[in-house]
């Protein structure tokens, strides 16, 4: 399908109300005539939007900082990857755990696979990794100052080496998504050698891990390249001898490089091309492999229920009955009309994500773009002139499409009455500060960094959390949420999930949202690769191979 095909560019609204976690993934790849026997060799290149703001993965949970780091650390358990794989599935497989068992509701016990090896780098060099590296990465991700990642293990109590192959962890209480979140990327084990002897994990020459590859060079604003890991615990791999990321912050630019075959994978994030450039690319790069699924990038809106109108839910409704989604998503270049709706959790997570028409009716409703609407409520609320927040973006490294998605937003509450003042700030300090409540009145940012669904609720709306910047303390919802960490049966667990999708749609805490349907693309001669969301890079592209 063409990107300009009609059929393409819109949802009818009976379209939208079903579509959610439902949402297809069409793959194009050629059948090869006959098994084809991995070649090693060669360099893996790709393009990147940014520098990473810095290497220490228990001090940010920015992309681009976790994506290079994907290279080059493993973690206990991870989710898998290859053709095999659909995306927007993620089954959860052994990493540095050969395996592993649960005594009971709280207590998991790691086996260790044995001969593993560090990077042959200073101040490590090449030495086996132990249950006692385990016990010191944890217990760092648990104490260090300032970790945004630590909801991922803040309900592990104890970590012990039972052995040297072996690690037990004690949770306070049961956690039913634990290997999940386990498999997240900000769990990579690190080097005790490496703190000590750098102070901390954000200098280059700290980046020591026991992945596929070796961080060979970092040249800022240019590019950062990796050697093949020759030690590596998974006999065989990875095939390609390095990895070459070239990092370029214009996408005109990636784009050329891309066409003109200086690297090999889709010019966006997650090897994505934009829709509007899919026409041009399957032009000139005869083979073209393409993967077409949702992705987990969506939009955020946040403000403070703690700061009036917001405590008004006709306020939170009215915000959502502005936004044109539909407009949004058919204007940019990115989408050109691809594009699925997000409850809570999103799309990207199909068994997991609700429905759009099984919300409840006044959650159905915030979907339904009405500037009418939004005045009446503003109206009903006591603010029949509107009201004039102040709204902080990033100014940087999200890209075009983010700022067009930006400015079509604030077009669309102008038309209602909502008089917003944008105001940008650095790309840095947006998600060092904003993102975690240090803003004046409202933001627009982007959302999914995460690869666990629990983490799209449980993060933002449970008490205490950093990331509640609305200041949510709602008891039936803390219930509901604790309700869904202790219960192991997965469909009933669903069920749960989905009652706080509705209800987070219904008081408007969740507005609207969606994401697109991206256009993965690699060139013909990369062979057993699939995409998939997440920041795992590394581990997706580890078993993928050159046919030159």
């Amino acid at each position: 399908m063409s990107a300009s095909d009609p059929a393409a560019t819109s949802l009818t609204r009976r379209d939208l109300l079903k579509a959610g976690g439902a949402a297809a993934v069409a793959v194009s790849v050629p059948s090869p005539a006959a098994a084809q026997a991995p070649k090693r060799g060669g360099t893996l290149r790709l393009t990147f939007v940014a520098d990473p703001l810095h290497f220490d993965p228990h001090q940010t949970l920015s992309f681009v900082t976790m994506v290079p780091l994907s290279f080059v650390y493993s973690r206990l358990v991870k989710v898998k990857a290859g053709p095999s794989v659909k995306p927007m599935t993620y089954p959860i497989e052994p990493d540095l755990a050969e395996s592993w068992t649960q005594a009971n509701d709280t207590t998991y016990v790691f086996k260790l696979r044995k001969g593993v090896r560090w990077h042959n780098k200073p101040p490590v060099n090449g030495r086996e990794l132990t249950a006692d590296d385990v016990k010191y990465t944890y217990e760092r991700f648990l104490t260090i100052t300032g970790n945004p990642n630590k909801p991922v293990l803040d309900y592990v109590v104890k970590i012990e080496a039972v052995d040297k192959h072996t690690v037990k962890f004690t949770l306070k209480e049961p956690n039913a998504w634990f290997l999940d979140l386990l498999a997240s990327t900000s769990t990579w084990i690190i080097a005790k050698e490496c703190v000590e002897k750098f102070g901390d994990l954000k200098k280059v020459e700290s980046v020591v891990g026991t992945g596929p590859w070796m961080l060979e060079r970092w040249e800022p604003n240019v590019r950062i390249t990796y050697v093949r890991h020759p030690s590596y615990f998974v006999s065989g791999l990875p095939y390609a001898d390095g990895v070459e990321m070239l990092i370029d912050k214009d996408p005109a630019s990636r784009l050329a490089t891309w066409l003109s075959g200086k690297s090999d994978f889709g010019p966006e994030y997650q090897h994505a091309v934009r829709w509007l450039d899919a026409p041009v690319a399957r032009q000139r790069k005869p083979g073209l492999q393409t993967a077409e699924y949702t992705w987990l990038t969506g939009g955020s809106t946040g403000f403070k229920l703690s700061n009036p109108p917001f405590n008004d839910v006709r306020v939170r409704r009215a915000l959502a009955r502005a936004s044109n989604l539909a407009e949004i998503f058919e204007s940019l270049a990115f989408s050109q009309g691809r594009w699925t709706p997000n409850p809570a959790v999103p799309a990207a997570f199909a068994d997991w994500s609700i429905p759009i028409d099984q919300l409840t009716p006044e959650g159905r409703k915030n979907y339904e773009h009405s500037t009418a609407e939004a005045k009446k409520l503003l109206a009903d609320a006591g603010l029949p002139n509107g009201f004039k927040p102040t709204v902080e973006a990033a100014a940087t490294v999200y890209g075009p499409d983010y700022d067009d998605f930006v400015q079509i937003t604030i077009k669309n509450w102008k038309a209602a009455g909502i008089q917003a003042d944008l105001k940008l700030k650095e790309y840095g300090a947006f998600v060092t500060s904003t993102i975690f409540g240090k803003f004046d009145q409202m933001f627009i940012g982007l959302r999914g960094a995460w690869a666990d669904p629990e983490a799209y609720f449980y993060r933002l709306y449970m008490p205490g959390q950093p990331l509640n910047v609305l200041g949510v303390n709602d008891p039936k919802l803390t219930e509901m949420i604790k309700l869904q960490r202790r219960t192991f049966d997965v469909a009933k667990r669903k069920q749960v999930v989905f009652d706080i999708q509705r209800y987070l749609s219904e008081q408007a805490l969740f507005g609207v949202d969606g994401s697109i349907r991206i256009l993965s693309a690699w060139d013909a001669h990369i062979k057993n690769y699939m995409p998939n969301n997440g920041f795992d890079y590394g581990g997706r592209l580890m078993a993928a191979w050159i046919d030159r």
